[in-house]
């Protein structure tokens, strides 16, 4: 199994490096693999950086122009260079079983949100998850939460996105998802 982890590329505060460490490393005893976004930096690099000790399988996938302004991590066994942002995404997606989204920024969660996307049209049927690393999500999910309430957003969506808080939890959920149905689907024939 390998999940593919999204995070930042700043260090953000200690508590958050030292549950990304945790959890890296609990993924890696466990024999599952991580594909991630390639950097050394940031919480990027906590999480390669934890793997790797731990013996983890590692896969980094980076586009070229950042590879060229040196923020790839030298020390993977595995770098798949790609052209452009949008590859990245999808050669991760390919390359992983699930999505989880650990503490970052806005291309965090942008990557979250494609990966969710995807799953909700169809395209996958792998779980996309939260890291909910000292409540750092709670504001993100109370706007899901609107949306709900607002109709914006089916509440089987909202409930297929996993939160957990370690490397435990994610491993339980992904035993245990089921995912939902499809966001459009077309209607059943009546012939």
């Amino acid at each position: 199994m390998r999940i593919a982890v999204f995070t930042g590329s700043h260090d953000g505060p200690a508590a958050h490096a030292e549950a990304a460490a945790a959890f890296a490393t609990a993924l890696a005893e466990a024999g599952v693999g991580i594909v991630y976004g390639g950097g050394h930096v940031g919480m990027m690099g906590v999480v390669a950086d934890a793997a790797l000790a731990a013996g983890g399988e590692v896969i980094g996938v980076m586009p070229q122009h950042l590879v060229d302004d040196e923020v790839a991590h030298p020390g993977l066994p595995r770098l798949d260079v790609v052209s452009t942002m949008h590859e990245r995404k999808a050669r991760m997606a390919e390359l992983s079983d699930a999505f989880i989204a650990l503490p970052g920024a806005a291309g965090t969660l942008e990557e979250l949100f494609e990966a969710w996307t995807w799953g909700m049209l169809g395209l996958h049927a792998k779980p996309t998850l939260l890291l909910d690393v000292d409540g750092f999500w709670q504001p993100l999910l109370a706007q899901l939460r609107r949306m709900v309430d607002d109709g914006y957003l089916d509440g089987r969506r909202l409930d297929a996105l996993g939160v957990v808080h370690d490397a435990a939890g994610l491993l339980a959920f992904v035993e245990g998802y089921e995912h939902p149905p499809r966001k459009w689907s077309a209607p059943p024939s009546s012939t």
